[in-house]
């Protein structure tokens, strides 16, 4: 279901759109090809060359020398949009992500992160032949505004699960609250944390929804269902204050 508005100030900083899949030795003598098929959205390329680290309980006698301090190096080639959308190839999974987009599947914009799953996603799969992706996750993360450290003032904007009786905001300095739910073939990791920013309150909400077991030809579909499942919980989360800031109707004071 697309969005019912696009906001000019939205809440969200970043969504993430990742996939994992069977360990593929063969991956890297496709990248040549699969980023012919991309270039002209993602021009700007790179491999990044990462080192695992290892944590390991040896015993007290182990000698210095003999502790391993890293893993093996897991190679990544990436790739860039010129409104810096970055995709990220690995042996083993593929991800998306933008702090540029406005909305997830809006008709009336040009601008939707579902077109860049889309035509990323299927680019690869036309020439990584998966039958069936081990997971398939989409995750948000908002960066929300507080009109003023009080508990009157938070509830008005939020529908939080703060305990706020309990523990008032006006004397929290940080204050946290994970929830991970089993909502029929999909799994939601939901995310509330009072953060403070340049000395100001700020709500972040981290939605992080996935399904496991997807066949390839129906990764566009769960993602769709996990965009209108996290959509609904963070509607849920909010008041109409916050609409109103992210239409630009009212303003809060800035973070810097």
């Amino acid at each position: 279901m697309p969005s019912a508005e696009v906001f000019s100030r939205p809440t969200v900083k970043q969504v993430i759109f990742q996939m994992t899949y069977p360990n593929l030795f063969f991956i890297e003598n496709k990248i040549g090809d699969f980023q012919q098929t991309i270039i002209d959205r993602f021009p700007e390329s790179s491999l990044i060359y990462r080192q695992q680290l290892v944590l390991a309980d040896i015993g007290p006698e182990a000698k210095l020398e003999e502790i391993p301090t890293a893993g093996p190096t897991r190679k990544i080639w990436q790739f860039r949009s010129p409104d810096q959308v970055i995709l990220n190839v690995l042996s083993d999974s593929l991800d998306i992500s933008s702090s540029s987009h406005k909305t997830y599947d809006h008709p009336d914009s040009g601008h939707r992160f579902r077109d860049a799953i889309e035509f990323a996603v299927g680019k690869f799969l036309s020439i990584v032949k998966i039958p069936t992706l081990r997971r398939v996750g989409l995750r948000y993360i908002d960066e929300c505004p507080i009109p003023e450290q009080t508990s009157d003032a938070f509830r008005k904007w939020y529908k939080s699960v703060f305990p706020l009786d309990r523990f008032p905001l006006e004397n929290a300095t940080e204050m946290d609250f994970k929830a991970v739910v089993q909502k029929d073939d999909y799994y939601l990791r939901y995310i509330e944390s009072l953060k403070i920013k340049n000395g100001k309150a700020m709500l972040v909400l981290d939605f992080d929804g996935y399904a496991e077991k997807v066949r390839s030809e129906d990764y566009l579909a769960r993602t769709d269902n996990l965009h209108d499942l996290i959509a609904a919980e963070y509607f849920r989360t909010i008041r109409e204050p916050v609409k109103q800031f992210m239409r630009g109707e009212i303003e809060v004071p800035s973070y810097g």
